[in-house]
């Protein structure tokens, strides 16, 4: 090629013609392997050189090598090979004095920020190419002709070098890169320095737009001792069952797969499913028993029933003075007491909370709280100003009789009711409906935060995604009443990872962490009762999935064999 010759592709289109080609192709290249693959493979056909190489500024001023290239040694490394490669970066420096490396003709370049061409390495005077002579040595390779241009960024700062080597003509003979093909090439490291600094770019919001992510479900984790890890397990079985979907080659998940902006869409969804709870208080969050709020108030329930206790020795007392039968009073004093302790272990024992609390437990509280105690002392000093706020209404503070337990009028004014005998009457679990109503409302704050979040376009479906994860599929979830139908299988599967998780987590205050297999039995009855998903329900437990997510997140006691076929053959008198 001699020089001023014009620039031709293999498809005989001019070099212009060619760059503007390559500049849309780098410009739509998000996968960075494949983007500086591109930069060097089109760089060595337009020069038709031999073999290239693309290095990338580090933060420490050395140029790293990601993608090398040698035709005639079949030598391919870097990029989407896989292969590695075993030189250390170029640096722009010396480590021990910080004078620049000029003697390096890559770092040369970066630093002058100018092409270099060299006709003949062997003859090129001002650079070592020791290192290069050796290369040539071992393979019997001859390094001859070189040109590196330096990538500039739009701040015109080197993010990197295009080293290309040995030019061939026509015949295959090895000769030095030209004038026009210097400026063509000079032309093509611009378009890729700006594509290169564009996806740097895009990776850099990425990597901050995670973090922010992380940082937000690691903020909501944090506000509870009890709940620290259900935002970051969430998303890794979320992401395991739809792994174990796209893998399926039939059935109904044959053609399930998501592209890489779908993995992340589903990522980001998953990490911030419950970003909502930012706003719920941790009272509620917490609350480990029926009495708790920002402390457990059965201490003040037994409190009172020491007070009935020592009420009951002084009574003992007053009578035998007044010369009743001795033995006749100290006998209904330990049958009293005997009594208090029975109803004070009931008691407790409700506070705990449970799966159900029968009628008839229910009506014993409310006989139980009957009883009365005398108070003396003031109940409406040393409040805070809610509290106290709370008690305006209040009748005079006298001294008089009160229920052992009672739901007081100022209650009613609170914003969860705090009253003794609802709490304490609470049916399923330790939370009455004001605060199940406050912990249910985390959904609907985190699709209404998520909907006011500017997601691009491939990240649209994000508030669909977290928001569907306490929907069912007959339509008696919330907070929309959605049926299975309307569901993506995106927000199917977080619904399923969202109870599975909160089934097996061990860190919960109000519960037991539950064993495999009890866990696959509830999640059997809720798929049965049209809950969750049925195809995702066998997925879930056919690929393998539960079992993988329990090996890497339950504790070893939890786990316990299943036997998956009676629940994938759906025969319920075999799994009851």
């Amino acid at each position: 090629m001699a020089d001023g010759d014009t620039v031709k592709t293999s498809g005989g289109s001019s070099g212009l013609e060619r760059l503007i080609e390559i500049g849309l192709a780098l410009s739509a290249e998000r996968n960075h392997d494949r983007l500086t693959e591109m930069i060097l493979l089109e760089a060595m056909d337009i020069t038709n050189a031999d073999g290239g190489t693309l290095y990338l500024r580090t933060d420490d001023d050395a140029l790293k090598f990601v993608i090398m290239r040698t035709n005639s040694l079949k030598i391919a490394m870097g990029g989407t090979t896989g292969v590695p490669i075993p030189f250390p970066p170029v640096r722009m420096y010396n480590a021990e004095t910080g004078k620049p490396n000029y003697n390096n003709v890559s770092a040369a370049a970066a630093l002058n920020k100018k092409a270099i061409n060299i006709p003949d390495a062997y003859q090129a005077e001002g650079y070592d190419f020791s290192g290069t002579k050796k290369f040539d040595e071992g393979t019997g390779y001859r390094s001859k002709s070189f040109l590196c241009i330096p990538l500039l960024n739009y701040s015109d700062e080197v993010i990197g070098v295009l080293q290309l080597l040995n030019a061939k003509d026509a015949d295959g003979e090895v000769i030095a890169f030209t004038t026009e093909v210097q400026r063509t090439i000079g032309a093509l490291a611009s378009q890729a320095a700006v594509a290169i600094d564009n996806q740097k770019l895009i990776e850099a919001q990425k990597a901050l737009m995670d973090s922010l992510i992380k940082v937000m479900a690691h903020a909501i984790d944090a506000k509870s001792p009890y709940t620290g890890g259900h935002c970051q397990r969430v998303p890794e079985l979320t992401k395991m069952l739809a792994s174990k979907a796209s893998d399926s080659k039939e059935g109904i998940f044959a053609d399930f797969e998501l592209d890489d902006q779908q993995w992340y869409e589903l990522h980001v969804a998953a990490w911030l499913h419950d970003i909502g709870k930012v706003t719920t208080p941790e009272f509620v969050v917490d609350k480990a028993t029926k009495l708790q709020t920002i402390y457990d108030r059965v201490h003040e329930v037994r409190m009172r029933f020491e007070v009935l206790r020592r009420d009951a020795e002084i009574k003992m007392l007053k009578a035998i003075a007044k010369g009743k039968n001795a033995r006749i009073e100290r006998k209904k004093f330990r049958d009293k007491c005997q009594e208090l302790k029975e109803q004070w272990a009931f008691i407790a024992d409700s506070n705990i909370g449970g799966e159900f609390m029968s009628q008839d437990k229910q009506d014993r509280v409310h006989a139980i709280s009957k009883q009365k105690w005398y108070r003396y002392f003031d109940r409406q000093l040393g409040l805070s100003w809610t509290e106290a706020k709370l008690l305006e209404k209040a009748p005079p503070p006298e001294e008089g009789w009160e229920h052992l337990l009672a739901d007081l009028p100022e209650h009613s004014e609170a914003e969860y009711d705090l009253g003794e005998i609802t709490n304490m009457c609470i049916q399923r679990g330790t939370l009455n409906d004001d605060e199940r109503r406050k912990i249910n409302d985390h959904i609907v704050l985190t699709i209404e935060m998520l909907n006011e979040m500017p997601f691009p376009k491939h990240l649209k479906r994000v508030p669909e995604f977290a928001g569907g994860h306490h929907e069912k599929m007959d339509g008696t979830g919330y907070p929309n009443q959605l049926k299975g139908e309307d569901m993506s299988w995106p927000a199917k599967m977080m619904a399923i990872a969202d109870i599975f998780e909160a089934l097996t987590a061990a860190d919960r205050p109000y519960k037991k962490a539950k064993t495999l297999s009890e866990s696959v039995k509830i999640l059997w009855f809720m798929k049965k009762d049209k809950h969750v998903d049925a195809d995702l329900f066998n997925l879930f437990l056919a690929s393998g999935a539960y079992k993988e997510y329990a090996e890497q997140f339950l504790r070893p006691e939890q786990i316990d064999e299943v036997d998956v076929s009676k629940y994938l053959d759906q025969p319920q008198q075999a799994a009851e």
